[in-house]
C-alpha cells in the first residue's frame, strides 16, 4: 500500500527555476536575457511608464459616476390624480384616457404609487403599481391590470449612440 510520504512527483516533472545574472557559467550569464544596452537593460520601469508620453491614466479623465442605459424610467402617478379622474365620470383608468388627458406621453411607462385616498370601484391600468396603491385599489373595491411591457420580459433595448455598453 501506498503511504503518503511515499508520493513524489515523476521524475523531470519539477525543474528547478532557472537563476540568471549569476555569472557566465550556464544560461543567464552576462545580460541575463535583458538584450544589450537600452532602458530595458537597466534598473526598473514604473509601471504605466511609456517613454515620456503622456500615461493613458492621466489622459484618460476621471470616471465620474455611471449611467445605466438599461434603466426603466416610469411616470409617477398618484392615487390622488386617479380620484380626481374618478370625480369626472371615469370607471376605468387606461393608458389611452391618460395620453388623451395629456398626463402621459406617447410611449412612456406609468407607474401607479399610493399616495392619496381613493374611495370609488376602478379599473386601473398600468405597466407597474407599488404595493400600497395596489392594497389601496383592491380595498376600495377595484382592480388592478398591468399592461406588459412594450419591449417584453428582458431589459429595455439600450439608449445612448453605438459606442454604449451592450
Amino acid at each position: 500500500m501506498i503511504k503518503l510520504h511515499d508520493l513524489v512527483p515523476p521524475q523531470g516533472s519539477n525543474r528547478d527555476r532557472r537563476r540568471v545574472g549569476r555569472g557566465i557559467a550556464g544560461k543567464g550569464g552576462k545580460t541575463a536575457g535583458r538584450g544589450t544596452k537600452g532602458q530595458g537593460a537597466r534598473d526598473t520601469i514604473p509601471a504605466g511608464f511609456e517613454g515620456g508620453q503622456l500615461p493613458l491614466t492621466q489622459r484618460v479623465p476621471k470616471l465620474r459616476g455611471f449611467k445605466n442605459p438599461f434603466r426603466v424610467e416610469y411616470v409617477p402617478i398618484n392615487l390622488s390624480l386617479l380620484s380626481d379622474l374618478a370625480e369626472e365620470g371615469n370607471s376605468a383608468i387606461t393608458l389611452e384616457l391618460l395620453r388623451g388627458k395629456g398626463i402621459v406621453a406617447k410611449k412612456e411607462l406609468v407607474k401607479i404609487l399610493g399616495k392619496g385616498t381613493i374611495s370609488k370601484s376602478l379599473r386601473v391600468e398600468a405597466h407597474a403599481f407599488s404595493k400600497s396603491a395596489v392594497q389601496a385599489i383592491e380595498a376600495a373595491g377595484g382592480t388592478v391590470i398591468s399592461v406588459p411591457m412594450p419591449f417584453g420580459n428582458g431589459r429595455p433595448p439600450v439608449r445612448g449612440n453605438a459606442l454604449a455598453n451592450r
